[in-house]
């Protein structure tokens, strides 16, 4: 019995430094919900039933120990609403040489230094006050700052909105503050991408001696890879604009090479109107690139003040950029986004939704409308339908009796839906190609409209209007609803054409329309189209975005 309690001592060891349950890595957002993070503590039921998978699906401490605990996420997409399953379980290293317990206590935790007092000053003096001494927990704590577990989450990554630091200071983005002046004190903050305008007070005299109006004050220090770090980044010139007196721009050959600002003929050229920066990050929160476009120009004597434009974008390593339409909710007046389901869809995961070949945006489009109203002329002019926007357009199509119907109607096909018809639409403005429960699958309907003819063999069914009808609710929170589509209905209407005699014409419109319909309102008094909605909100009406 007492080998056993011996053995039971030296085998059990304290409780584990790292608790797995409250470790998450990719909670980057600070007091808000980070989008498939199904560790975040500031994620709600009603965020984890909007999830489409769990970013991190296991958490371990250290890899070293023989037995630990590692924190399973899951989500139960069968459960409605969907829910995110949590587990924490022993874990079992397979390596023969592994940690089997950590039962050396000194070695966990640093202990407080003792304070000297009237009473234990001496002893202390003569412990500590030679050339040499040995004091082993005064050797812990040297490694106190490396070891800090505070610390080094601090200093780790870049989280959203954190100040991106550089060697002196911070990326300075100048924006106006009370007035319309420019002020330099205005950091730029790890992916909140900006757009700002000010006026800066010059003079041809000085503007060499104007620092905010040179390209070196721009680019003059590097941008630390990760904040505190030794680890730095270079700003690149990647662009030079050059702008003249009357508004005329010119893109400068050489972009590796320094303008300054120089005075010549009662001129002050190589003036900076406005700078571009775009970094790229890891998906761990570290910076690795980062590079400036220029637009410079002149200013002469009569002078007194320029407006510079500032702006700065952001983008993931080995991801290509794609045109947003809102964040996350639709903006009213942005393109609707479209886009096809990859043939073996999901497998592999690594393709995106493609943009179809007469968009190379990936936008919902329409017959765009000519001048002429020709319909043959008009084929493959398309504009985009933009989310809110109720939208017709349409052309006349001149039948001679020497037209076959079969070309006739895929002509006409073409010319309403394009050369290829998106399968799917973002629900969101901001849905990512790989988040397939963000996608809305297209309804296609066919109508017929009564025909003129007797006989199959002489009539021919064509195609004479496409109507587009997305419906769309607000979701979200009552102060900050954000638009969400939830169903997309394209409905082709054909009419029956009587064959017409020899040398016969007859001129038939073409229309395409969209109509938006927001379902999240009650119908109307006298309006059946739609039921008026419950009282009672649903499950996930509250959407975790700001």
């Amino acid at each position: 019995e007492i080998r056993g309690a011996a053995r039971a001592r030296t085998h059990s060891g304290p409780a584990p430094v790292t608790d797995v349950a409250k470790l998450c890595v990719c909670d980057l957002l600070v007091a808000q919900c980070d989008v498939n993070c199904c560790c975040d503590p500031d994620c709600s039921a009603a965020d984890f039933s909007l999830f489409t998978t769990c970013s991190v699906p296991i958490v371990t401490g250290d890899s070293r120990l023989c037995s630990q605990k590692a924190a399973i996420y899951s989500l139960d997409v069968e459960a409605n609403p969907p829910e995110m399953i949590f587990k924490l379980i022993d874990q079992v290293n397979p390596s023969v040489f592994c940690i089997h317990a950590t039962n050396y206590k000194q070695a966990l935790s640093f202990s407080s230094p003792e304070m000297p007092t009237s009473e234990n000053f001496d002893q202390l003096l003569k412990r500590f006050g030679s050339a040499t001494f040995s004091a082993e927990p005064d050797s812990w704590n040297m490694n106190t700052d490396a070891q800090n577990p505070a610390d080094v989450n601090e200093t780790s990554r870049y989280e959203y909105g954190v100040p991106i630091q550089t060697a002196d200071a911070f990326l300075r983005l100048p924006s106006p503050v009370v007035s319309s002046w420019c002020s330099d004190a205005n950091p730029a903050g790890f992916l909140v991408n900006q757009a700002t305008k000010c006026t800066r007070s010059v003079s041809v005299e000085k503007c060499g001696n104007i620092q905010a109006v040179s390209m070196l004050f721009y680019i003059n220090s590097s941008i630390l890879a990760v904040p505190k770090s030794s680890q730095t980044v270079n700003i690149t010139v990647q662009s030079i604009v050059v702008q003249s007196l009357n508004g005329m721009r010119t893109l400068h050959n050489g972009s590796d090479v320094l303008r300054l600002p120089m005075v010549l003929d009662e001129l002050c050229l190589n003036i900076v109107l406005g700078v571009s920066y775009h970094i790229t990050y890891t998906d761990a929160g570290e910076i690795i690139e980062a590079a400036a476009s220029f637009v410079l120009g002149a200013i002469n004597k009569e002078a007194l003040s320029i407006q510079q434009s500032f702006e700065i974008s952001f983008t993931q390593v080995n991801t290509k950029p794609v045109p947003l339409s809102g964040n996350p909710g639709y903006v009213v007046g942005l393109p609707v986004r479209a886009g096809f389901r990859p043939q073996g869809y999901p497998f592999p995961v690594e393709i995106l939704f493609a943009a179809f070949s007469t968009n190379k945006h990936s936008q919902l489009t329409i017959l765009q409308s000519t001048s002429n109203q020709d319909c043959l002329a008009a084929q493959g002019d398309r504009t985009p339908v933009l989310f809110g926007y109720n939208m017709i357009s349409g052309c006349k199509l001149r039948i001679t009796a020497a037209m076959k119907c079969q070309p006739l109607t895929e002509t006409l096909l073409d010319l309403l839906k394009g050369q290829s018809f998106p399968e799917y639409v973002a629900s969101f403005g901001n849905s990512q190609a790989q988040d397939v429960l963000d996608w809305v699958p297209i309804t296609h309907l066919h109508t017929s409209e009564q025909g003129i003819s007797n006989t199959f063999q002489s009539s021919c069914q064509i195609p004479v209007s496409l109507e587009i009808e997305v419906k769309w609710t607000k979701y979200g929170s009552l102060v900050n609803p954000q638009a969400r589509i939830v169903n997309v209905t394209a409905s082709i209407t054909t009419t029956t054409l009587k064959q017409l005699p020899s040398g016969r014409e007859r001129t038939i419109p073409v229309t395409s329309s969209v109509v938006f319909s927001d379902i999240s309102s009650p119908a109307e008094p006298g309006y059946k189209a739609w039921p008026t909605i419950n009282a009672k909100l649903p499950f996930d009406f509250f959407f975790p975005f700001v």
